[in-house]
């Protein structure tokens, strides 16, 4: 191999929020949506649009794209479904009733205070004021004004733009610096930008894209774990734990595969061509889902570093080599007659900047960083077309940044962009321009596993992961039935496998746990039962009883909020 010959590295992003929407109604359950689009989607397209020489893979999960969809609708008509959006519309907020302005106050101080509450003297005002008219726990409404409400909704939404956006609208600097005692027409000005900020997110990533700055790719469509719609059994694989009760998910097969078509003609749709490659949610693989991707005509997918290194073991590789001398590659993978390319996620580096360098001083953290990969470069300069891949939340972490990882991503750019030894590259371009993918090393099994301990067990094995399991085998059944009998008709099929496909998305397992925070759970919870008996009504069924009855509440302290996961315990 030449000596100059460059390491290949590769940033993906992965964008994921689930269905907020109440299928019932159309409204938003929750805002998470639209605030990650002001502060996190807008501020990640800004980088590379401000980096000429920067490339990066960007993850978009379609229930995503098409919630930002929903959303740049509501700013063109003015109709807001979202209750904080459509109270900081209101002209007056006299209108505002009791409960309207608890869901304010219980809404507009969950964000980071570190560095989202503390940074703005006005807006901690609002915050001290709130905690003390709440000491004794009544009657602390009769001490809010509709002033206080007014400035609290429009801090809430300041605090919650991105970096890029408070330097492009002078709008937004000038009620920054206002502070407070915000008028309808403030508020109107701010929701006017807000509206520009989340109607440009999908057309600015589409052009990024044209322009080859980025390579888009895709997740099945609602974001479940498809090699437990396959077959729950494989969780096994790599940890041994308890399962639901029920042995399989009924049709999961032709539902993994529902998710996949899915998701594919909704990329094609919002960016005008298809993905070449798939994230699976949370790079969840196993032998069937990478031919199931494979026989989609997919390129590439990707997955954790445990996931490898469980099935490098299995294949007799016990003890591993070292890490440099297996991980820096894709490997190929045959299913039937069609074979894919699996990246693996570098789990130290990709959590280092999930979870470590928000504590550094942003120069100093891009340092360390670049030298690991320098590190990897001269471990790795003998080997044909070594490639680094780092993957991982692309929402989540700015907000344990100073000033959303501006600084930080600013600075990582550049050095990447410009360094001697190190290239900034996508699957796709590493695919069209390196090796022969029948060249690659590859792997005859792959033992089934997540980018997270390399297991399933953020998802299945404990008691109320089990018990959420069983009760969507439950509905799914209660599907098949209606289905097949005639209960439900053509015209009411659609909702049903749409309200259906929401609740087979991996995020409600994800929170089931006590180790997560008790409000996100309840949240969590509450909502995923939500979905299962509006599936039992749209089947002209009555909800179980079990639906009535919370599945699990939080009481933990996760890192980030339970929002992230790191890849190990260690």
């Amino acid at each position: 191999m030449p000596r100059d010959k460059k390491l290949k590295v590769i940033l993906c992003w992965h964008m994921h929020q689930p269905e907020y929407r109440r299928l019932s109604s159309g409204d938003f359950a929750l805002p998470w949506t639209y605030l990650h689009a002001l502060k996190d989607y807008a501020d990640m397209a800004w980088h590379l649009e401000n980096q000429p020489g920067a490339k990066a893979v960007f993850n978009f999960v379609p229930v995503l794209l098409d919630q930002l969809s929903d959303y740049g609708r509501q700013f063109d008509t003015g109709t807001f479904r979202d209750p904080l959006l459509a109270a900081l519309a209101l002209p007056d907020l006299k209108v505002l009733g009791p409960a309207e302005r608890e869901h304010i106050l219980h809404s507009c101080f969950r964000a980071n205070f570190e560095h989202m509450v503390n940074p703005f003297p006005a807006y901690r005002r609002l915050h001290d004021f709130y905690r003390m008219v709440t000491e004794d726990g009544k009657n602390h409404l009769q001490y809010l004004s509709n002033q206080y409400f007014a400035d609290l909704l429009v801090w809430y939404h300041l605090a919650w733009t991105g970096e890029s956006v408070r330097r492009s609208y002078e709008e937004v600097a000038r009620l920054l610096a206002k502070g407070s005692q915000f008028t309808p027409a403030d508020r109107h000005a701010l929701l006017r930008v807000l509206g520009e900020v989340i109607k440009g997110i999908i057309p600015r990533y589409r052009q990024l894209a044209e322009q080859g700055h980025v390579e888009l790719s895709s997740t099945p469509y609602y974001h479940p774990i498809l090699p437990l719609l396959q077959d729950l059994g494989v969780a096994r694989e790599s940890l041994d734990a308890p399962l639901p009760q029920a042995p399989r998910y009924p049709g999961g097969d032709a539902r993994a595969a529902w998710h996949i078509e899915a998701a594919l003609a909704s990329h094609q749709d919002y960016f005008g061509r298809a993905p070449v490659g798939m994230w699976p949610a949370e790079g969840g693989v196993s032998d069937a889902t990478l031919a199931l991707l494979a026989k989609h005509r997919l390129r590439w997918a990707a997955t954790g570093e445990g996931v490898l290194a469980n099935s490098l073991r299995a294949a007799g590789d016990d003890p591993l080599p070292a890490r440099h001398e297996y991980l820096y590659h894709p490997y190929r993978i045959q299913a039937g007659e069609q074979s894919i390319v699996c990246f693996f996620r570098d789990d130290r580096l990709s959590d280092q900047i999930g979870f470590e360098y928000a504590k550094w001083f942003g120069r100093d953290a891009v340092s360390h960083f670049v030298g690991a990969l320098e590190d990897i470069w001269r471990h790795t300069r003998q080997q044909d077309d070594p490639v680094v891949s780092i993957i991982l939340d692309g929402e989540n972490a700015w907000e344990y940044y100073p000033y959303n990882g501006y600084y930080f991503l600013s600075d990582l750019y550049k050095t990447l962009a410009e360094h001697p030894h190190l290239e900034l590259s996508t699957f796709a371009e590493y695919l069209a321009g390196g090796p022969d993918p029948a060249a690659l090393p590859s792997l005859s099994h792959v033992v089934a596993g997540s980018w997270v301990y390399g297991t399933f067990s953020t998802w299945i094995g404990s008691p109320e992961k089990n018990r959420a399991w069983d009760l969507l085998c439950a509905a799914k059944e209660a599907f098949d039935h209606a289905s097949a009998t005639g209960l439900i008709g053509p015209a009411e099929l659609t909702p049903a496998l749409h309200q259906l496909a929401i609740c087979e998305g991996s995020d409600w397992f994800w929170w089931f746990g006590d180790y997560n925070p008790a409000d996100t759970v309840h949240d969590f919870d509450a909502l995923y039962r939500e979905d299962l008996s509006n599936l039992y009504r749209l089947l002209k069924l009555q909800p179980p009883e079990a639906l009535r009855h919370a599945i699990s509440t939080g009481q933990g302290h996760p890192a980030a909020g339970g929002t992230m996961r790191r890849a190990s315990d260690s």
